[in-house]
This record gives C-alpha cells, sequence and structure tokens, in this order.
C-alpha cells in the first residue's frame, strides 16, 4: 500500500493500518502546482512521526525529492541539476533531523547520464546509496513510452541500488522486474472510475476489495514473466 502524505496531512483522526504501507511524499504535485515545498523538512518528519505512531506498520516513507518533468522544471524555473541538488540537500536535512525514521532517497534526472550524476551527488554529500535497503527512481512514470525507463532502471540496478520505481507502469514492469524491488500505481485507481464490479461501490476508484484484485492479477501476471525466463 502507497500513501500520498497530501491524503493523511489533513485528516484529524488517521486510520489504523493493518498492513504494511509507504508514504508518498506527494512531490510532484506539490511542485508542478505550487513551484517548491510548502511543507518544511521539519514539519515533514513530524508528520511521518505521527503517521508512524498513530497508523502504524509503515515501512518507510519517500523523501521531499524534487522531479525532473518539463512541467516541474518550468514550474521552478531552476535546472535538472540544481533539482539533484536540492533532493539530495532535503534528504540530509531529514535524515539529520529524524535518524530514527526509515526515510529513502530519490534519485532524480531525465536522461540516463543524469540519474548515475544524481548517484555521483549522493555520495559526494556522504551517502553511499548502495548501503540503503531502498532507493527511489523518480521521474519515470509520465513517459510517453518505458523503453528509457527500463534503461535507467537497468543503468542504477548495475550499480548495486536496490530500486523502488515510482509510478511505474505494468508494461515497463514486464521488461524492468529484475531490476527493481518493489514499485507503485495508481493504475488500479484510475481503471476503478469506469468499473462497477462488486456493486457495493458507485465506482471502484477507492476499493480495497477491487485494489486487491488487480493486484493479484498483477503479481500473477509478472509470475508467468520470471517463470518465462
Amino acid at each position: 500500500m502507497f500513501v500520498s502524505n497530501r491524503q493523511l496531512a489533513g485528516l484529524k483522526k488517521l486510520p489504523q493500518a493493518r498492513g504494511p504501507w509507504a508514504l508518498d511524499s506527494g512531490g510532484f504535485t506539490e511542485i508542478t502546482k505550487y513551484g517548491a515545498w510548502r511543507t518544511s523538512p521539519t514539519q515533514y518528519v513530524q508528520l511521518i512521526r505521527r503517521y508512524r505512531d498513530e497508523v502504524g506498520h509503515l515501512a518507510w516513507a519517500s523523501q521531499q525529492d524534487f522531479m525532473c518533468e518539463e512541467q516541474a522544471l518550468r514550474m521552478t524555473g531552476l535546472t535538472i541539476d540544481q533539482h539533484q541538488d536540492l533532493t539530495v540537500r532535503n534528504f540530509l536535512t531529514l535524515r539529520e533531523l529524524a535518524p530514527e525514521l526509515r526515510i529513502t532517497p530519490v534519485v532524480q534526472g531525465w536522461l540516463r547520464p543524469h540519474y548515475v550524476r544524481c548517484v555521483d551527488k549522493f555520495m559526494a554529500a556522504g551517502v553511499d546509496l548502495t548501503k540503503e535497503p531502498l532507493v527511489g527512481v523518480g521521474s519515470i512514470c509520465r513517459r510517453p513510452n518505458t523503453f528509457v525507463a527500463s534503461w535507467i532502471l537497468e543503468d542504477l540496478h548495475a550499480l548495486g541500488l536496490r530500486l523502488h520505481a515510482f509510478g511505474y507502469k505494468k508494461s515497463g514492469l514486464d521488461v524492468s522486474w529484475r531490476h527493481v524491488v518493489s514499485a507503485d500505481s495508481m493504475a488500479w485507481s484510475k481503471g476503478g472510475r469506469y468499473e462497477r464490479t462488486c456493486g457495493t461501490h458507485k465506482s471502484e476508484s477507492n476499493c480495497l476489495e477491487y485494489a486487491l484484485r488487480w493486484r493479484a492479477d498483477l503479481v500473477g501476471h509478472l509470475e508467468e514473466i520470471r517463470e518465462r525466463g
């Protein structure tokens, strides 16, 4: 389960988790809508601690990264290189503020060399990403095709990183399943807007039964691919 901070931050009473989940920082909306993070690192750490204590079963939280899609760069007026620097700086700040929390670093870029350079920037700042339990890969989900994204994941995997692919498509996982530890997708929710299969909702876009069935189908599909080699 991958839940956005934007969905939780405003709730007075939080739900209680029945299983492990991860926190999405909500960065794409923040940067592309406002051109900056409105939540400070200190505030974000406070929110993560609240989710850990009140929701429970929090596996990890994504850092407040700066994505590198054209829309995001246009809103900030900055370069990819500057977005990478801000991403590294944010991770260092969050780790200093809350060393006890499992906050996952995110590598950013657009072309293949950008991502390798981002890994180097983390290393220069004293963060060896090969020693992190998980490293997020940003700016790969809103591309016209998955070819470049799959090469990026292959490059980063070859460097020894354990990867989480943000918003990665099923067609991309067909190719990249060997190179990622985990991935998330909103495809089930978007598709569920037009489904009425359970009979208890106006749509299935927020239906647990529908989501679990979608996940089971995807996992089964990936198992078939693995068996074929």
